[in-house]
């Protein structure tokens, strides 16, 4: 599968083909053949809102799973708040995705349950919405093999979306198994599909291309900010030498 918006949207249809009916963590047990999409965003609000626009087009609906503790992007700006807003705009639900390796030493599971309520309460702060569901960032081999129970929150890495549904990921712009084939032979009654908004683009880029041009955009997108608030920034560093 290409990592292109239209394959995505082609993934779409032939879920929709296959008699999938589109749920999230908290309304999948109303039918017995259904998929859930989930999407962590791991270092672009931007990417997470073109895909999200792409799923509207197709009339589907998804949930984005945000980062609170992240040097790649700030959920609490004035940009990333609109930008988490207009995912939901688009009929998408917003979750947390919880990185455990911010938290030193490594929590207990009492702790750990404890410190995802926290997050999930400032997220929903800044989006004045409910958020009740999580995903793990890099998750640790104790919460994989364990059973992390959040009260108030569905837990994404709970058992019964790995033993009731087929998981497929396309973590490190790899499908592990050849998603398309999977959906086609329509084996599995439940799916449950992890992608990452920032991988997908209008034409197929490798891995390569995509993380260099993401990087090299940290200059111009840091140029821009400096724009907004110091006064002529042309007259001190110029604009040239970033957009190049």
């Amino acid at each position: 599968m290409k990592f292109t918006y239209e394959a995505y949207k082609a993934l779409l249809a032939l879920l929709k083909k296959g008699g999938y009916a589109f749920r999230n963590y908290h309304n999948y047990g109303d039918t017995s053949r259904c998929v859930i999409l989930r999407h962590d965003i791991d270092f672009s609000l931007e990417s997470a809102v073109r895909l999200a626009e792409a799923e509207r087009k197709a009339g589907v609906s998804s949930t984005y799973f945000v980062l609170l503790r992240t040097d790649f992007y700030n959920p609490a700006s004035r940009r990333g708040t609109a930008a988490l807003r207009r995912i939901q705009s688009l009929g998408h639900e917003i979750g947390l995705h919880f990185d455990e390796r911010a938290y030193l030493p490594e929590l207990l599971p009492d702790q750990l349950a404890r410190a995802v309520i926290e997050e999930s309460g400032i997220l929903s702060a800044l989006l004045g919405t409910p958020v009740s569901t999580v995903s793990m960032h890099r998750p640790s081999r104790s919460t994989l093999e364990g059973e992390l129970l959040i009260p108030g929150i569905v837990n994404s890495y709970g058992k019964i979306f790995f033993r009731d549904f087929k998981y497929l990921s396309d973590s490190r712009r790899s499908w592990q198994e050849p998603v398309e084939d999977i959906v086609r032979s329509g084996e599995y009654e439940r799916l449950h599909i992890l992608t990452h908004a920032f991988w997908y683009h209008e034409k197929d880029e490798d891995i390569s291309r995509t993380a260099g041009d993401f990087i090299r955009s940290a200059n111009r997108e840091r140029y821009r900010r400096m724009a907004e608030n110091i006064t002529d920034i042309e007259s001190i560093f110029p604009k040239s030498e970033v957009f190049k």
